[in-house]
């Protein structure tokens, strides 16, 4: 069973190498986020009013639209890692958030409201929705950390987040706004879009951009996860427990510098839940998933108890075992291993 190994491997990890797998070219037409043609592809396409430039974060396309600029403005620093810019490590975040749109996971839990559903705005991102407002953290705040970073250069305008209805609170909506309200959360995401400037370009390394945007990451999940606990309520217990083990999960698989690049992204997402999680939904048998889906599922349960019976030991040793280069090879393999065994 992939994770005994996994966990094994983290008392016992050495330094040594494996070798990497290559995967197959990325020619689906599905490997884009959904509405992806639709989403705003320049600053300029989105409404100016009071002499700001005014985004509607509660809006897929539109929050959809600032992952589209990040990568655009960012895609001269991937040029030597794959044509179309399929080799930017960004590309996790809106897949990532292309993937919650397409399960069902921003639309309004509670179904006290039509937000997020057919019969409603289908647009809609719910703030009630607990994956939605984690996002967040991994959209808005990285976005104005990059504008911060002068990753667009310099505005006409300054950037306004439009507030949701409910718990305005715990969001901020300006570069000086989460600036003054999380400042370690906006010095981390903006230090990752400064080791893409000019001029650090002749030294840039992937692996590099990789530590300091899983850094920024970890750090957003972190900031998020306590603030959203109480929107855990609205979900299914299956579907709130996946929540919280694949945001522990991803402490793991951040260690390894795990490449979020356009096709690994994809390959990897192909084991993840494609609809919400319900009751009566018992593991590893859900019906409707894969034995991969449903395996993959039953490993971040395991894997989420083992480090809460640890008390977050296994992680540190996890962490200590991904110190060097040959063992976040390993561990990335291991990740490879798990998923697709």
């Amino acid at each position: 069973f992939g994770v005994h190994a996994l966990l094994i491997t983290t008392l016992t990890l050495s330094p040594a190498t494996t070798s990497a797998q290559s995967g197959n070219d990325a020619t689906r037409e599905d490997i884009y986020p959904p509405l992806w043609d639709m989403a705003p592809e320049n600053l300029l396409d989105f409404p100016v009013k009071d002499n700001k430039t005014v985004i509607n974060a509660w809006n897929y396309r539109e929050r959809l639209g600032v992952y589209k600029n990040l990568l655009s403005s960012s895609a001269k620093y991937f040029t030597s890692f794959g044509p179309q810019n399929f080799g930017n490590i960004l590309w996790g975040l809106p897949l990532q958030h292309g993937w919650q749109f397409r399960t069902g996971r921003l639309a309004d839990p509670s179904r006290e409201t039509s937000c997020g559903y057919d019969d409603g705005d289908l647009l809609c991102i719910s703030v009630r929705s607990w994956w939605s407002c984690m996002n967040y953290y991994l959209a808005v705040i990285p976005f104005l950390g990059a504008v911060e970073a002068g990753l667009f250069g310099q505005l006409q305008h300054q950037i306004e987040i439009l507030p949701p209805a409910e718990r305005r609170a715990d969001f901020c909506y300006s570069v000086a706004h989460c600036r003054s309200h999380n400042p370690e959360l906006m010095d981390k995401w903006k230090a990752y879009f400064e080791v893409n400037n000019p001029t650090t370009f002749s030294s840039f390394e992937r692996d590099d951009a990789l530590r300091l945007m899983w850094r920024a990451h970890v750090a957003s999940i972190a900031h998020a996860l306590p603030k959203f606990q109480d929107s855990l309520k609205y979900l299914s217990d299956p579907e709130a427990d996946f929540g919280e083990a694949w945001a522990d999960a991803v402490d793991f698989i951040a260690a390894t510098h795990f490449s979020t690049d356009l096709q690994t992204t994809n390959e990897f997402q192909t084991f993840l839940p494609q609809r919400m999680l319900v009751e009566g939904d018992v593991l590893p048998s859900i019906s409707g998933f894969t034995p991969q889906q449903n395996r993959v599922l039953l490993s971040l349960r395991v894997l989420h108890t083992a480090n809460q019976l640890t008390g977050g030991s296994l992680l540190k040793l996890w962490r200590l075992a991904m110190s060097t280069e040959a063992g976040r090879k390993m561990g990335r393999e291991l990740i490879k291993d798990l998923a697709s065994s």
